[in-house]
């Protein structure tokens, strides 16, 4: 457990620092945010309609714009192969790089929700869903993508295939984190079905990423 704290950390540093990848995934998401309600005009209604699908949409592509450097970095400084030679599995090694990604490149997008959900003209309660969904399916984003990460880390041009790969497994927590938003601000639906919806889709990405990420990883450095 040591062994993964400190891979954790680690990987947290990286990502911090200038030039790691997670500040780029929040600017994104800032000027995604930002720029919306300048393309939908003038009306507040429309606005606070669309305003949980486009911060779900600005987390999306942000999660995705930072996944390449989940193993690159690693791949290129060969510290991957010791990561995959070392005793931790490294199924839970992975887990660890996928939870250290999403504490420096997701939880930042939640914590920035609020402030940005004034701009899309959203109020305390539907803001406060739409924090919790992302907390709920930000999760799935990054296990899910890890996979597609672990694929594309060892090929040429590997950021084509990862967006190729990643996109069609991210529809579902999209279309649920939205649904979700939506009932809990207007209705007519449940809030509850699409939120356990949203929940079940992290955990079982949690339970697979990890082994279909340490899989690809150990096909394509053999």
């Amino acid at each position: 457990m040591s062994t993964l704290a400190a891979l954790i950390r680690r990987d947290v540093r990286i990502a911090l620092r200038v030039g790691g990848g997670a500040l780029i995934g929040v600017l994104f998401f800032l000027t995604v945010t930002v720029l919306m309600p300048f393309a939908v005009g003038p009306d507040l209604a429309l606005l606070s309609r669309l305003g949980p699908a486009i911060l779900w949409l600005g987390a999306l592509l942000a999660s995705l714009l930072t996944l390449d450097r989940l193993f690159t970095a690693d791949h290129e400084d060969g510290s991957l192969d010791l990561i995959v030679m070392s005793r931790t599995p490294l199924e839970l090694a992975c887990a660890a790089k996928a939870l250290a990604h999403w504490l420096a490149a997701g939880l930042p997008l939640i914590i920035a929700t609020p402030a940005l959900g004034l701009l899309l003209n959203l109020d305390g309660a539907a803001t406060f869903a739409v924090a919790l969904t992302l907390l709920a399916g930000t999760p799935a984003l990054t296990f899910t993508g890890m996979i597609g990460a672990a694929l594309a880390v060892t090929m040429h041009r590997g950021g084509l295939l990862l967006a190729v790969l990643v996109l069609p497994l991210s529809i579902p927590v999209l279309i649920f984190g939205v649904a979700a938003s939506q009932a809990a601000i207007s209705g007519p639906l449940s809030f509850g079905t699409p939120f356990s919806i949203l929940c079940a889709l992290s955990l079982i990405s949690f339970v697979i990423g990890p082994f279909a990420a340490a899989a690809s990883l150990r096909h394509g450095l053999d």
